[in-house]
């Protein structure tokens, strides 16, 4: 195994440390730009970013200030830096305190990088380097490449790789077939583990406090989360569409009632009472017809005006889970056609006899005689 001059794989895993910690904040930052782009359109705007010039300039002193110098000169001097400071100059404007949130950021950067470089040290202190290089021009970025390196059978796999190698096998073609193969066995394992969590997750707080008549027969999420409103209604299969035709709903049943109209529309629980409204669409009931019980029946006035929202929303739940009776009428006929179409209600017709009375002739109906199936025929289906 020919071995690498003085020094290079340190310069080596330094720099794909920097490489590595600067792609890591372009990932926070491209999250944190999306719930600012979403907050910004829930709040009826949303802002674009910055020119690239000035977002770069007023950023880098920011980056410097609050940054680790190593990490700083990792994120300027990455490809995407332009990107980067255009999205850290539009969180400040949004309302964002990069002085607390770049350190955080940081912090996570240097993390990063420093598990990057010890993993490359092991590598060393193991003489696997020139493995671990073939490695790495071979195969892609990924998962897949980083739990072969960090695994604790790292040095056989190399040494396997060398035994392959002195019989004149191509260990390129085997990495690149391995690594396809990998991929699908990781995602195969994060489907299962992702549908384990999902059924052992136990319910969050919004679930359990919604509990009752707010959430009966909706198929509620254990991490439904209503302080977003966005991703509530998501979560919840309601489209922002359909939740403003309930809003507007909402006003038409509440006639000169836009202060109490805007409370219901704007209480936290209105995700699951839109969602209950697009159920009953779904079932062919009449949503508006069931938010008209709010005028008719205003026992919501009573009590303290700083539970006002909440007693609003317990009537507007009550209006929406009471059937009308259009309601009961469907129902009915429903049930009625049902059996017509039953062939298990269907009975044949009693044989009759008559009798003759005094008063004329009286049809007189034998008892049902109990059903018997017929017998098999032992030959039937047979070939002789």
């Amino acid at each position: 195994m020919s071995m690498p001059y003085p020094g290079e794989p340190f310069a080596e895993a330094v720099g794909e440390a920097a490489q590595t910690s600067a792609v890591a904040v372009r990932l926070v930052l491209a999250v944190a730009d999306a719930v600012r782009r979403a907050a910004q359109r829930r709040a009826g705007g949303e802002q674009a970013l910055p020119a690239a010039d000035q977002a770069v300039s007023e950023a880098s002193g920011d980056v410097k200030a609050l940054v680790a110098p190593a990490v700083a000169r990792a994120l300027m001097s990455d490809a995407d830096w332009p990107v980067m400071a255009r999205q850290l100059v539009a969180l400040r404007r949004a309302g964002v305190d990069l002085e607390d949130f770049l350190p955080r950021v940081g912090d996570l950067a240097a993390s990063v990088g420093n598990a990057v470089e010890a993993n490359a040290a092991r590598i060393a202190a193991e003489g696997t380097q020139e493995w671990a290089r073939l490695l790495r021009s071979t195969l892609p970025a990924s998962a897949v490449r980083e739990a072969i390196l960090s695994s604790p059978t790292w040095p056989e796999i190399a040494a396997t790789m060398q035994a392959l190698r002195q019989r004149g096998v191509d260990v390129r073609r085997i990495l690149t077939a391995a690594h396809a193969e990998g991929v699908g066995v990781d995602q195969a394992v994060d489907r299962v583990l992702r549908a384990g969590r999902r059924s052992a997750a136990s319910p969050g707080p919004d679930p359990v406090r919604s509990y009752g008549p707010l959430t009966a027969g909706l198929d509620v999420p254990n991490d439904l989360a209503l302080g977003s409103r966005f991703r509530a209604l998501a979560q919840l299969g309601v489209s922002q569409s359909e939740s403003a035709r309930f809003v507007r709903w909402v006003h038409e049943a509440l006639p000169k009632r836009e202060r109490e109209a805007a409370l219901l529309v704007n209480s936290r629980q209105w995700p699951l009472l839109a969602a209950r409204m697009a159920r009953m669409q779904d079932e062919g009931r009449s949503v508006p017809d069931h938010l008209t019980r709010l005028m008719r029946d205003r026992s919501w006035e009573s009590g303290p005006t700083s539970s006002l929202a909440a007693r609003l929303v317990r009537a507007a739940a009550d209006a929406l889970n009471r059937p009308t009776p259009e309601d009961c009428a469907a129902a009915t006929v429903l049930v009625g056609s049902a059996k017509a179409r039953s062939a298990t209600t269907a009975r044949p017709p009693r044989p009759t006899r008559t009798t003759r009375t005094t008063r004329g002739v009286t049809p007189t109906r034998h008892p049902a005689a109990p059903y018997r199936a017929p017998l098999p025929n032992p030959l039937a289906g047979r070939s002789r």
